[in-house]
């Protein structure tokens, strides 16, 4: 009787048209509910749940947020039964993979000429980290975002940043003006002493080789803060 039930149980078992990589294969990604897409992902279950059941679980570990979830590490997905590391690498590299989706339809028409513009556009990028990540945007004349790209990560309370990089890749990539970003995880957006030093830095730097440092923006989920706009660049 337990044999029985196990082999109804298994999704291989059910009606083509209710399999998620049959349904996906023929009626498209976007007849798959999230639970069913994660399953495809996941692929196999363990002998006392199926994939839906563990993308079900992997979801509600993200409380039902595609958000949350590609916020979490692999190491955390791991957390749910039947998650090896395989699967969990397969998960966190498919949310990464959307969001660089997601990140190159919108650099396409992006242009970024004031600070709200920029700090709307690095909230977006840098609500997934728990850590402090800075970054460069680089754009051209027209600032035209060419490239958004980070350079360094740090723990909770901060991190560091190589000038010479950040230049280096600005003429890799033709830019000439450039904006500066970084997260505050703790939420207070008031710059550090070394965050001033380092834009000081950098906005020096950038103006031999011709290039403009627009701004630096500080983010966090109470607002930002534009070196700019308050008349410290």
């Amino acid at each position: 009787m337990q044999a029985e039930k196990t082999r109804k149980y298994r999704i291989k078992n059910w009606a083509k048209d209710e399999q998620p990589r049959e349904k996906l294969l023929s009626k498209g990604p976007r007849a798959l509910s999230n639970t069913e897409l994660l399953a495809v992902l996941i692929g196999t279950g363990t002998p006392d749940r199926n994939a839906i059941d563990t993308a079900r679980e992997v979801l509600k570990l993200g409380d039902n947020n595609l958000i949350t979830l590609g916020q979490l590490s692999a190491t955390q997905i791991r957390q749910v039964k039947g998650m090896g590391r395989a699967k969990a690498a397969i998960i966190s590299a498919a949310m990464e993979l959307g969001r660089r989706r997601d990140a190159s339809l919108l650099n396409e028409k992006i242009i970024l000429k004031h600070g709200r513009e920029a700090a709307a556009y690095l909230q977006g990028e840098l609500q997934h980290f728990k850590h402090e990540v800075f970054v460069a945007i680089y754009l051209n004349n027209a600032c035209k975002v060419l490239k958004w790209e980070p350079l360094s990560q740090g723990g909770l309370t901060g991190t560091v940043a190589d000038p010479r990089i950040i230049l280096k890749k600005a003429l890799e990539e033709n830019a000439v003006n450039i904006i500066l970003g970084h997260n505050h995880p703790s939420g207070n957006l008031r710059p550090s002493k070394a965050d001033e030093e380092l834009t000081h830095k950098i906005k020096e730097g950038a103006r031999y080789l011709d290039i403009k440092l627009l701004d630096h923006i500080i983010v966090s989920e109470q607002g930002y803060f534009s070196f700019a706009d308050s008349g410290m660049l």
